[in-house]
């Protein structure tokens, strides 16, 4: 088994580079109004809805272009050409039109996620059933992180693909 030191040295200052990212910004945090220590989870999730706009772009590319995609996109350039990676287009444009169409209004409404203004007008049981497909998606993506966390591991420590997804998750779960 070759090790490519390189690679896992990258890997290590990536993390702990991440590491004290979130370190650093968890110390930020402010008090609720009420003088708890405590920030409600919707309050975490949603940034005190007080990011600007430099945040908030590099907040949403990473949140949309993880592993999956780049080596995904990667791989059609590389097999397919530039006339069959389309995907890397019609997710810069779906930002632009969800951005352009959706997000003052989901602001000014006070909206958590995409779901709450169906829940709204089509009540709680649809909005419900529209969470499954949704919660799909989520598991979907979660396995195109790890899958493509794994090739990355699999490449820098030549393990088997498998032993690599498996070994990856395990790490995340503890880094987490």
């Amino acid at each position: 088994m070759t090790i490519n030191i390189p690679g896992v040295i990258s890997v290590i200052i990536f993390y702990i580079f991440i590491l004290l990212v979130g370190i650093w910004a968890g110390k930020k945090k402010k008090n609720t109004d009420d003088g708890g220590d405590e920030l409600e989870t919707e309050e975490v999730m949603l940034a005190g809805r007080n990011i600007g706009i430099f945040v908030g772009i590099f907040t949403m590319t990473a949140t949309w272009v993880g592993g999956g995609y780049i080596n995904g996109t990667a791989e059609a350039l590389y097999s397919l050409g530039v006339i069959w990676c389309q995907a890397p287009f019609g997710y810069a444009a779906s930002l632009l039109v969800g951005g352009y169409f959706f997000a003052t209004k989901m602001r000014e409404q006070g909206y958590v996620t995409m779901l709450d203004p169906f829940q709204e007008i089509l009540g709680s049981r649809m909005g419900g059933l529209l969470f499954l497909p949704a919660l799909c998606g989520e598991i979907f993506w979660s396995a195109a992180i790890l899958a493509a966390l794994g090739a990355t591991v699999s490449v820098i420590i030549d393990l088997d693909t498998h032993t690599s997804i498996i070994v990856s998750a395990i790490i995340a779960l503890i880094y987490t």
